[in-house]
């Protein structure tokens, strides 16, 4: 299920280009780093770290202008026998 979110874009050649920080049950968060982005024609998808060292995946219905939350992952940690 996805949940809706407020993203703040940096607008280059085209209007919300890439998210840069995103509005998540009252927390900000800032964008770190892009690690993958892909396409569809009703939406774009981007795979970003945020400023907490978590993965998510943020999805733009460019149609109806809405984000959402499409996935979440916290990064792996080393297991030490």
């Amino acid at each position: 299920m996805r949940s809706a979110i407020q993203v703040e874009c940096y607008a280059g050649n085209r209007a919300d280009e890439r998210p840069v920080r995103f509005m998540l049950r009252g927390r900000a968060y800032e964008v770190r780093d892009i690690q993958d982005q892909w396409y569809s024609p009703e939406a774009r998808w981007f795979r970003v770290r945020a400023g907490d060292g978590n993965f998510y995946v943020l999805r733009h219905d460019e149609q109806r202008d809405q984000w959402s939350l499409d996935a979440f992952r916290a990064p792996r940690t080393e297991v030490t026998p």
